[in-house]
């Protein structure tokens, strides 16, 4: 199977657009730095050719765009959750990293074994909650109160996962040497820094509500499992920040209902704002998840809502999400009330390592 990206149409369904998905997998995972997680994408893609379960079957007959549904993502993080409960100990050679070894041939006597257990990973998009994200909310956040929005912030979030960034207030950020947040704080970030730092200005959060489709919630031993499932295994800094988030949601838990984007959008943006606040609606890489329908009604919302925004009460749209034309995450950022076209504040890592800042 061939480890070089394609750039191919993220809708395109059928045959070779599963196989694209799955080698698409493998060579972005090598270029990021996660070879188990590229090792077991590749085994996946080996049950291609002669699927012997329904598992297998599945994938390989899936019936919408398999890079767009992420599919590779499912299967791997079904496998990994297998591994990290112990149901599966034959996997402990790959993820260990181990050479010499038949990843292919381990692979598929796990779904064979193991086939029940790994079907409903294909039912849903990966959860792919991560702190390190708020970095660029943050940053944001710093830039729009440096234009002169209200420096009080009441943030919305859709597809907040397990609610970890509704938690941001808790954390410290070292941005570029501009610093946010308690001391030392639940967890502290310090992004490698690339450009000019963000703009050094006094920030509150008011209030933090999101909203997920399916919410886990972290207090649920089987819940963060699944969440940590999503985790490539590489990232071992991201599996402590996940332990600091549960002890934090299990303080206090982050305000998170079970809605869909478009009608939580809409019924937040219906309600009163408080004057000298900014509402700012934030997401980050969950936009492609989004079906088209609800997509067009939080961007209808939105509009709307900015057309009756004011200096004293404004709104902002702050999303960290995939360019799939130039293959970067990017920060972009749009506000009102004067309706300003939407503007790339960074390029930044998506699981917030590294900030390319390219704002003022």
């Amino acid at each position: 199977m061939s480890e070089r990206y394609q750039f191919v149409d993220i809708n395109a369904t059928g045959a070779d657009a599963v196989r694209t998905a799955f080698a698409n997998q493998v060579a972005y995972c090598r270029a990021a730095g996660a070879p188990v997680t590229a090792r077991i994408a590749a085994a996946l893609a080996t049950l291609l050719d002669a699927p012997a379960t329904g598992f297998a079957r599945r994938i390989a007959a899936w019936p919408g765009a398999p890079l767009a549904d992420a599919l590779p993502l499912r299967a791997a993080g079904g496998l990994h959750a297998l591994h990290l409960s112990g149901t599966a100990p034959e996997l402990a050679p790959i993820y260990a990293d181990a050479e010499d070894i038949n990843d292919a041939a381990i692979v598929a006597g796990v779904v064979a074994r193991h086939e029940t257990a790994l079907l409903p990973w294909l039912d849903g998009p990966p959860q792919t909650n991560e702190a390190g994200r708020s970095s660029a909310f943050i940053a944001a956040m710093l830039w729009l109160a440096d234009r002169g929005l209200p420096p009080r912030f009441q943030c919305l979030e859709i597809g907040s996962s397990a609610g970890i960034n509704l938690m941001i207030d808790r954390y410290h950020y070292d941005l570029g040497g501009v610093q946010v947040g308690p001391q030392p704080g639940i967890i502290a970030f310090t992004p490698e820094w690339q450009g000019n730092h963000p703009p050094q200005h006094p920030i509150a959060i008011a209030s933090l509500k999101g909203c997920d489709v399916a919410p886990v919630d972290l207090t649920d031993p089987a819940q963060a499992l699944r969440l940590k499932a999503y985790i490539w295994p590489e990232h071992t800094v991201r599996f402590d920040r996940l332990e600091a988030a549960i002890a934090a949601a299990k303080a206090d838990r982050p305000d998170l209902i079970r809605m869909n984007a478009a009608d939580f959008v809409e019924a937040e943006l219906a309600k009163p704002q408080t004057a000298g606040t900014t509402r700012v609606l934030m997401h980050s890489i969950v936009w492609q998840y989004v079906p088209e329908d609800q997509q067009m009604r939080v961007t209808a919302a939105m509009e709307a809502a900015g057309a009756r925004a004011t200096p004293d009460r404004p709104l902002a749209w702050i999303a960290l999400e995939a360019n799939r034309t130039v293959h970067h995450h990017e920060l972009v950022v749009r506000h009102w009330p004067d309706g300003e076209a939407p503007r790339l504040l960074a390029r930044a890592h998506p699981h917030g390592a590294w900030v390319q800042w390219a704002g003022e």
